[in-house]
């Protein structure tokens, strides 16, 4: 957990109030889900294959265990996990020795989309994560293809003002 983060919060959507809290180890079902209900996540192997269970896990309990790392739920009333997030605070050296907090894996379950949720969570990481972990720039990557979430994130004041590249390894 990064340990400046008092949670749980609530946080106030188009569908009402939500609690937004750490992801525990009997999460994993509810992860995995979010994770794979979304096609360019699915496409990339995020399918809820049962034989991936073992993987899900390790990465669970590492990002649990790790102080830097945050996995994020936004439950329901009855604690039902119906979004999550993945935050990373990363302490630099470039500008002036800046601290970057990284938003990644933002999902929100198929049914809760366009309610305000995603608005919500990424209000309290610019408002209160970030100022929390002191972080002075947050930043994500999406998909080239993701071109919903590239306007949703410039609506919330996101520039894109770099390229990423990735190389897959293996």
């Amino acid at each position: 957990m990064i340990k400046f983060l008092h949670l749980p919060v609530s946080l106030t959507t188009k569908s009402g109030d939500l609690t937004l809290r750490r992801a525990s180890h009997d999460d994993l079902d509810a992860l995995i889900g979010l994770l794979s209900d979304d096609p360019i996540s699915a496409a990339r192997g995020d399918q809820a294959d049962p034989a991936d269970g073992p993987a899900y896990e390790t990465a669970l309990v590492e990002l649990i265990a790790d102080p830097s790392n945050e996995i994020l739920l936004i439950v329901d009333d009855a604690d039902r996990p119906i979004a999550t997030m993945q935050l990373t605070r990363i302490p630099g050296m470039a500008r002036r020795g800046s601290t970057r907090l990284l938003v990644e894996a933002v999902r929100v379950g198929d049914d809760h989309r366009s309610s305000g949720i995603g608005s919500a969570m990424m209000r309290w990481v610019i408002e209160s994560a970030a100022p929390a972990t002191g972080s002075s720039l947050v930043q994500l990557t999406s998909d080239e293809a993701r071109a919903d979430a590239h306007r949703f994130y410039e609506r919330l004041g996101f520039v894109g003002s770099h390229r990423g590249f990735k190389f897959k390894v293996g």
